[in-house]
């Protein structure tokens, strides 16, 4: 019964309107995944986050003053700035791991129409976004080629729909690697939701959706965290493989 079942879950510290929101996908069958270097970790400002990891004995260590690293379940990194959180998102910035970095930062500046807000050529990182008040997304060279294991997703922007078919048209005209062609994807009982996916030169996903489908997709579902624990608490996918004398395989 678990065979290609999986999850989808939305998390954020607010709507997707305005707030960097994580997409988390729980694949039944799945028993672990090889992380790779491509996502190299969260950082967010909350010294409630931190004080929340004190107490509960999550193993934190400090990387600089006043930034501690965790890690979550699956080990992905976490950074947790321990300052007041900010009225706006908490969520500061994303980083990825790329393999030439003025590769990178032309890609996602020059084609993407990301603005730079720093640059660092001693220590190999770039912060841009396309926002002062949004999440930033961090480049940072990795010394090598990008390694995207077996876990790893892809960024999405909401853009206005009718901007859609201008960027396939420029990653056309400039050669560049378009993974999913400007298509309409329908949700039933709900809006049809416009998107076209790229990758960059490590080949990270980047997806840009149609904002007005998006917006309506994406409301705050307030029975959210009730339906999230029910489904976590009614999963009993180990006893099953147990039962059935299998092992979930890992990806």
């Amino acid at each position: 019964p678990y065979d290609g079942k999986w999850s989808k879950t939305m998390v954020g510290y607010g709507p997707e309107d305005n707030h960097f929101v994580a997409e988390l996908t729980y694949n039944y069958g799945i028993g672990e995944y090889r992380l790779g270097n491509d996502f190299l970790g969260i950082t967010l400002v909350s010294n409630q986050a931190v004080s929340n990891a004190k107490k509960m004995g999550w193993p934190l260590k400090e990387v600089t003053s006043g930034v501690f690293e965790t890690e979550a379940p699956g080990g992905y990194k976490f950074y947790l700035e321990d300052k007041e959180q900010p009225k706006q998102d908490p969520v500061w910035k994303v980083t990825l791991g790329v393999s030439n970095l003025q590769k990178s930062v032309s890609y996602w500046s020059g084609l993407l129409g990301m603005k730079i807000y720093e640059k660092d050529e001693e220590k190999q990182r770039a912060l841009l976004g396309y926002a002062d008040n949004q999440c930033k997304l961090e480049l940072k060279a990795v010394g090598g080629a990008v390694d995207h294991g077996t876990a790893f997703g892809r960024i999405a922007f909401a853009c206005p729909k009718e901007e859609l078919p201008n960027i396939e048209a420029l990653m056309k005209k400039e050669n560049q690697k378009i993974l999913t062609p400007l298509v309409s994807l329908d949700t039933p009982g709900k809006a049809t939701v416009q998107v076209v996916i790229l990758a960059d030169p490590d080949g990270h996903e980047i997806c840009f959706v149609g904002d007005e489908a998006f917006r309506e997709l994406s409301k705050v579902d307030p029975n959210g965290e009730k339906l999230l624990d029910d489904a976590m608490a009614a999963d009993n996918s180990d006893k099953w493989f147990a039962a059935h004398n299998m092992k979930k395989v890992s990806a």
